[in-house]
């Protein structure tokens, strides 16, 4: 769900932009005094675990079109949601940034649809509502597949109101919304199952982490093994279950395509060539390759190459490392005074 700059406008780009960055201070001001060492290197470990879980794109049977992890929701529950809005925030600039998956313009819109949503919405008014006083695996199984779908939804929609917003496609409202919004219902219900395993495991292993949930036991791991899991994970899913994603193009991709019967092109005027300019110099591995010519090779699966375990290692890394110099700053400079 990753929108390219062809399909936001400078003044909707720009909206969104001060939106999310004004929901960062505000999420960053609610962390003062929260933040500990434990906190800290967990946010890093699970942005780089979402990082290479997006990797990961699933087919959706009878579409065509595939799909993958968001990651919000799963951030919200493990992390609160101030937390969970910074770290997915940090994996979408990576992305964008680094790999040119998202436009720049887009970078508001991407991180408002795919965090304010499922982080502010889903969690607080539905999985939170359902789990936290009456709570079982089953709670757990329902409330993370009903949020997931819902965050989702919401997702969808959004990025086709901002593409309406814009003007600057013509892609017809009806067709493309009609399109949208069934693709990513099966999406959010495969998101909601993944969501709900990752809870599951935090809630036998560090069951202490959740704040909403009472423990289930005291505990199957130490710390430093939690940790080391989440990095290992990462490390695999990134570094080799990533060759096994599908060749599908993502749900919006796909949607776009079967409403317009092409790719969108970003104009060649006003804010777009900079911006493209830029992340051509910003994006060491754009699409998740080295080669510039990788994505005019015929297209095999299971992809197993070296660019692919790269891009998932490189991008792991580089979410950790942002996402924990963010948290270790927030933790320096907004640690309340004595």
């Amino acid at each position: 769900m990753h929108m390219s700059d062809a399909l936001v406008s400078p003044a909707v780009g720009g909206t969104l932009w001060v939106i999310t960055s004004a929901l960062l201070w505000y999420c960053s001001r609610k962390l003062k005094g929260v933040l500990d060492s434990i906190r800290v290197p967990l946010m890093g470990v699970l942005g780089a675990f979402i990082f290479a879980a997006q990797m990961i794109n699933f087919s959706i049977p009878g579409t065509g079109s595939s799909g993958h992890l968001t990651g919000g929701l799963l951030l919200a529950i493990i992390l609160g949601p101030h937390a969970a809005f910074i770290v997915i925030s940090s994996v979408l600039v990576v992305q964008a940034l680094f790999f040119a998956d998202g436009g720049i313009l887009a970078l508001g819109c991407n991180i408002f649809n795919m965090g304010v949503f499922p982080v502010f919405i889903a969690y607080p008014l539905i999985f939170r509502k359902m789990v936290s006083e009456h709570h079982s695996k089953s709670r757990i199984v329902a409330g993370a597949i009903i949020a997931s779908v819902v965050g989702l939804q919401l997702g969808a929609f959004s990025v086709v109101i901002e593409t309406l917003l814009s003007g600057i496609s013509s892609l017809p409202f009806s067709t493309f919304v009609l399109l949208m919004q069934p693709v990513h219902l099966a999406i959010g219900i495969v998101e909601g199952f993944v969501t709900a395993a990752v809870v599951i495991f935090v809630w036998n292993a560090r069951p202490e982490i959740l704040g909403g949930l009472k423990p289930a036991n005291s505990g199957a791991l130490s710390m430093k093994k939690f940790l080391a899991v989440f990095v290992v994970a990462a490390v695999v899913i990134g570094g080799a279950f990533s060759w096994f994603a599908s060749n599908n193009p993502d749900g919006l991709e796909w949607a776009i395509y079967r409403t317009s019967g092409s790719e969108l092109e970003a104009p060649e005027r006003n804010l777009y060539s900079p911006l493209a300019v830029l992340q051509d110099k910003t994006a060491i591995m754009p699409d998740y390759s080295i080669s510039k010519t990788s994505g005019e090779k015929e297209t095999v699966w299971p992809d197993i190459n070296s660019e692919t375990t790269i891009a998932g290692l490189v991008g792991s890394l580089l979410t950790l490392v942002l996402t924990f110099l963010v948290s270790l700053t927030l933790r320096w400079k907004l640690k309340p005074s004595k």
